[in-house]
């Protein structure tokens, strides 16, 4: 026998429904008894009426008949009928019956009165006639006659019209019914006025308690007692009033009371929005200074370091092999630098906002067989096996941009998963979209850490920042990319159970892709290719020159705006590729170079090279159309884009 839950224990209170409204129910109230009590007594009085009037109905009738009875004995036992005429006559004028008739077994029959009224309209009264004190002379006895005594000798029968009588009969009784319609009336009228003395008052409180819960604190019963002074002050209540005046008083002083709280707390809010404006100000200016700083540094970082790489990309061909490895370790250490540069740039773009998603229909086969080959090596390296389920499904997304976000999830799942372990990328359809998600067996994360890892330069495992585990920015870019994208990364972790990553896209329909794109043809050399190098940095445009040459282009430099101008503009000059700095000397822009080779030499490639990574210069290199190469550059990077520009030619 199972104990009963304590759901079940506890007691089940329904709800109360209370129908109608508090004026008909008092009206009822008072109105039902009163009417019950009105009609009974009513009925009482009434029966009673109609009681003694029928009593004396008859009483009357039956008067006159022994009233004619006993002055026709004599007369009846002598069977004198004149005589008994003339008491049947005496007895009509008096005007209680309508008729009289005066009988014996002897034959004796005298009748008084009008005989056509109907019978239905008439009441018999009968009284039987006696001689009192018999008459010793029984010879006078006409024949036939029976012996004296108290033995009725006849019979006497009188007749009333109730004509009168009902009519005094329906009197009494619509007499009754209008007193007790008088009752009820009264009775009504009374109730009522009280139902509203009473409802009207509490249907106020209702009504200000309804405007003090819609926020309108102002608001006031204004209800005082009968006994109360309209000059008294409405906070002393004078004892006898009304509770329901007493009921009105406590709203009214809790309506205060309400409105003094908001007007304190509105206080408060202002104070606080003062405060929380003032520090959002100083953090959006905070943030700006450190835009215009990371900005400012990146441009002065990548001018030397894009010489750098420049220069260390021509001398890797001709080094010693003694010299060998120390040129790699230079050059692997310019291209961390030039990593956390991109990185920097990537938040910049991000956070200015200056970059649109081109929503298509991407196919998550052609999405995992690019993954499958960006880190398969990896993979392979690490020993982990990449599992990769797209379950021929499509989603509605930038296709760049979503390669980005997985590849780095990819990416962070096979570092952190341990020796022969599997990374499963698995695509699942979920309600109208698709969920991306990338699961790993690695160690997990803490519960702590789940909230930060979307965070600038945060890692768990890397506190002593080994530039070769990342710099920590991968995340916070995914996480910037997702909301461009509508969407968010979500993460679901436990310690020494793996990590799992997902995020959910618009599922797309298979009609919807578009025909795989055919494979890019291999780049031709780049003799002869005629280019024109513009930068005040004199040491970029060596390193740039001397790279150029070793790839067999044909390499003209300038490093103002005039100069620039003058080779566009010389007669027979014809350029192919412009490789152009954003910030010239003094307050020469490379953009205004950028358009005067548009107009001077409108074949030729323009392309901006540029250190700055601030949101207002990015917009402003939106707006322009400019092709933008960040620096440093990488020069495999270059040499696609010339070898691009070659094919084209």
């Amino acid at each position: 026998m199972t104990a009963p839950s304590p759901e079940a224990a506890r007691p089940q209170h329904r709800p109360l429904v209370v129908h109608g409204n508090l004026q008909r129910d008092l009206i009822r109230l008072g109105v039902v008894p009163c009417a019950a009590v009105a009609i009974a007594l009513t009925a009482w009085f009434t029966h009673s009426r109609l009681r003694t009037l029928d009593t004396a109905f008859d009483a009357e009738g039956q008067a006159v008949a022994r009233q004619v009875a006993a002055m026709s004995d004599l007369s009846l036992y002598a069977g004198d009928v004149p005589a008994l005429q003339n008491v049947a006559n005496a007895a009509l004028r008096g005007g209680q019956v309508v008729r009289i008739e005066i009988s014996n077994s002897a034959g004796v029959f005298v009748t008084a009165g009008s005989s056509t009224a109907p019978m239905e309209r008439l009441r018999m009264f009968t009284a039987p006639v006696t001689v009192r004190e018999a008459s010793r002379a029984s010879a006078f006895a006409p024949a036939g006659s029976t012996v004296v005594g108290d033995t009725p000798i006849g019979v006497v029968q009188t007749f009333r019209d109730t004509t009168e009588y009902g009519r005094e009969r329906t009197r009494s009784l619509m007499a009754g019914i209008g007193i007790a319609l008088v009752a009820l009336l009264a009775a009504w009228a009374s109730v009522r006025h009280m139902a509203r003395a009473v409802a009207s008052p509490l249907r106020r409180v209702s009504r200000t308690v309804a405007m003090l819960k819609a926020g309108n604190f102002d608001a006031r019963c204004d209800v005082v007692g009968c006994d109360t002074r309209a000059e008294q002050d409405v906070q002393a209540v004078p004892r006898g009033t009304h509770e329901v005046a007493n009921l009105a008083h406590d709203i009214d002083r809790l309506a205060e009371r309400l409105q003094r709280n908001q007007q304190v707390s509105e206080e408060r809010v202002r104070e606080a929005t003062a405060v929380a404006l003032q520090r959002m100000a100083e953090a959006e200016q905070a943030a700006l200074s450190r835009a215009r700083f990371l900005a400012a540094a990146s441009h002065d970082l990548r001018q030397p370091l894009h010489a750098m790489g420049l220069f260390i990309d021509g001398l890797l061909p001709t080094a010693t092999p003694a010299q060998r490895p120390a040129v790699q370790r230079l050059q692997e250490s310019t291209e961390f630098m030039g990593v956390l540069l991109d990185d920097l740039l990537e938040i910049s773009r991000l956070d200015a906002q200056v970059l649109t998603p081109a929503i298509t229909a991407v196919s998550l086969a052609m999405l995992f067989d690019q993954l499958e080959a960006q880190h398969g090596s990896q993979a392979s390296e690490a020993r982990v096996r990449l599992v990769w389920r797209d379950h021929d499904l499509a989603v509605r997304s930038d296709p760049a941009l979503l390669l980005r976000i997985v590849g780095n999830l990819v990416s962070n799942a096979v570092r952190h998963a341990p020796l022969d372990g599997t990374v499963l990328v698995m695509a699942r359809r979920r309600a109208g979209s698709v969920r991306i998600e990338v699961r790993d067996n690695g160690v997990g994360i803490a519960p702590i850490h789940q909230g930060r890892i979307f965070e600038e330069f945060y890692q768990v495992a890397n506190t002593e920042r080994d530039r070769r585990q990342g710099f920590g920015l991968g995340l916070a870019i995914c996480a910037r990319i997702a909301r461009l994208l509508g969407t968010r990364i979500a993460v679901r972790s436990a310690l020494q159970n793996g990590s799992t990553f997902s995020l959910d896209l618009p599922e797309a329909r298979r009609a919807d892709l578009a025909p795989p794109m055919p494979q890019p043809v291999t780049p031709s050399v780049l003799a002869h290719l005629r280019c024109l190098v513009v930068d005040d940095d004199l040491a970029i445009l060596e390193s740039s020159r001397m790279l150029l040459e070793q790839w067999g282009c044909q390499v003209n430099v300038a490093t103002t705006f005039a100069e620039a101008v003058a080779l566009l503009d010389e007669p027979g000059a014809r350029f192919d590729v412009l490789l152009c700095d954003l910030q010239l000397a003094g307050d020469e822009d490379g953009m205004t170079v950028i358009e005067a080779a548009r107009k001077l030499q409108p074949e030729a490639l323009a392309v901006l090279v540029s250190g700055a990574t601030g949101p207002e210069v990015l917009q402003r290199l939106r707006q322009g159309g400019v092709m933008l190469l960040t620096k440093p550059v990488a020069p495999a990077k270059l040499r696609a884009l010339l070898s691009t520009r070659r094919r084209n030619a």
